[in-house]
């Protein structure tokens, strides 16, 4: 096991080209008037302050946490047309999802997204029979164009030897059709990299302790610095709320009797290390709509989801034994039992998927996006599906547009005029990245092969800028944890590059340490140690 008695000297000063510290940050927030403040920097919002600083608005956005560091980083960790949409004949939804699927996974970010075949195992008494869901399979692929190949249905026998775990008792036959994943955490803080990149000011760690006021109107934010107690403003033309469950909290700032605009549901998940190879995930029907994932993902299982009303403090939102059981229990359906030993058992959290308010069960509700506007003019949106952030992005922005009033219409181009398949940054080929990495001998130290693959998948060509603090300081190259890929560099480049101030920020969201349960006392203690450097 590494030990943090060798980290000291690694790391112990900004990169060069490194982001403005949080003083510099802070100052140039209170300095200035901005014309749109962002509060709240889960994937919604960064999407927000991305195109709207593409359009030429002068942004600024802040979370009282992490960037992602809520709901954003605690999803499915799927980029998906939405099958079980067309059961409620969404056809038109699970094109335009279909579409912006393929748009990420090609143009935006093709070293983030993966291709991923999934497999619907029919059983003998289930809630869906082997025809039904065949054509269910073939309609889906026929609304992406057949890009991912052709929806079929294949024997139990071909299904168990791509996926030795899966069950076979009473198995009837397999549904196959293609979609997508990604790590939502590296894809978040890739946003926030192009919105900064695009002229967005950006500060995480920042709480909103209460709105400024100029003649009745929202007209900018106090905020207290997470970090070190620092007390400072910032002013805007218009400031939207978009801090997810979060969201009725910030709304009564403005108008303490704002009625709830939104209600929210639990997805708790569990992560298990494999016992087997995973070339295809399990997409289960537990009932009419319920459907349970086992995921390959970033090494692991990936197991989930519940769907439950949540209605305590969204900062304590937990993954419970109830939840792990659950969870359990309905991957059980499909998935052998050795695979499924608590001992294998890395990492369980959970998020809030934030609904529209109103009557019915949240596991039936639609992912729709609410938008409100405040007596005071502060414009409040929540809700939505990872797929489709850009989408909604570009919509919100063509509501600010829009909005009666001092308009900011007349400072930014027209939505319609924004290039739809601007790149994240690090666009590049991952295979292509990961040959690179491993010709490189100019450190003088051979970068391990999982080492290679996983900067590829995280960071695209911005690895090579990982590798090189490795060049210049070859400690940085070794592991930090033995049983894991990451790379002492790669927590430098965090605190440097990508806003990361705890070891919850590293450790959880800019590598998968924590969900491969390798966040010892060691790990953490190490990481603390070069994050203070700075």
């Amino acid at each position: 096991m590494n030990t943090p008695q060798g980290v000291p000297t690694l790391g112990t000063h900004p990169t060069a080209g490194s982001n403005p510290s949080r003083a510099e940050t802070r100052e140039q927030l209170a300095s200035a008037t901005y014309d749109l403040l962002v509060v709240g920097g889960g994937i919604l919002g960064t999407s927000v302050a991305w195109h709207a600083a593409q359009s030429g608005l002068r942004v600024a956005m802040v979370d009282a946490g992490d960037f992602a560091g809520a709901t954003s980083s605690a999803s499915s960790k799927l980029v998906h047309g939405g099958l079980r949409y067309l059961q409620t004949g969404a056809v038109r939804l699970v094109a335009e999802n279909h579409q912006e699927r393929r748009v990420l996974a090609k143009d935006v970010a093709p070293h983030l997204v993966n291709p991923l075949t999934f497999y619907l195992p029919v059983y003998r008494g289930g809630p869906h029979g082997a025809t039904k869901l065949g054509a269910g399979v073939f309609a889906y692929s026929a609304l992406s164009a057949f890009g991912d190949g052709v929806g079929r249905v294949i024997s139990p026998a071909k299904a168990a030897a791509a996926n030795p775990g899966l069950r076979t008792e009473n198995l009837k036959a397999v549904a196959v059709y293609g979609d997508h994943q990604m790590n939502d955490s590296r894809v978040a803080v890739m946003t926030v990299r192009a919105a900064l990149a695009s002229g967005a000011t950006v500060l995480n760690h920042a709480r909103v302790t209460g709105l400024r006021f100029t003649a009745g109107r929202v007209s900018g934010a106090e905020l207290r610095d997470g970090v070190d107690g620092v007390e400072f403003g910032v002013n805007a033309r218009l400031v939207l709320n978009a801090t997810g469950p979060w969201v009725d909290h910030v709304r009564r700032m403005e108008d303490a009797g704002a009625a709830p605009s939104v209600r929210l549901s639990k997805g708790a998940h569990v992560v298990l290390r494999r016992r087997a190879p995973w070339r295809a995930a399990m997409a289960t029907p537990i009932d009419k709509y319920r459907i349970t994932f086992a995921l390959p993902w970033e090494d692991q299982l990936l197991l989930g989801t519940t769907d439950e009303v949540y209605e305590g403090d969204p900062g304590e939102v937990r993954a419970t034994e109830a939840d792990i059981d659950q969870i359990l229990d309905e991957a059980s359906f499909s998935v052998r039992d050795e695979q499924l030993s608590r001992d294998l058992m890395t990492y369980a959290f959970a998020g809030l998927r934030v609904l529209p308010g109103g009557p019915g069960g949240v596991a039936s509700a639609k992912r729709e996006t609410v938008v409100n506007e405040g007596p005071g003019g502060m414009l409040s949106v929540a809700g939505g599906k990872w797929t489709t952030y850009r989408h909604i992005g570009r919509t919100v922005l063509d509501k600010l547009a829009r909005l009666p009033g001092d308009s900011l219409a007349g400072d930014m181009q027209p939505v319609g005029s924004l290039v739809r398949r601007t790149p994240l940054p690090g666009v590049a080929n991952p295979n292509a990245v990961a040959h690179r990495l491993l010709a490189d001998r100019t450190s003088g130290v051979r970068m391990d092969p999982g080492t290679a693959r996983q900067l590829a998948t995280h960071y695209g060509s911005l690895a090579f800028d990982v590798a090189r603090l490795v060049n210049e300081d070859p400690a940085l190259g070794e592991r930090i944890h033995p049983d894991g890929p990451e790379i002492w560099a790669q927590v430098v480049y965090a605190r440097d590059y990508e806003w990361a101030v705890t070891a919850e920020d590293v450790l959880r969201r800019r590598t998968t340490l924590t969900v491969r349960g390798l966040d010892d006392d060691a790990v953490r203690a190490g990481v603390e140690k070069v994050l203070a450097a700075r």
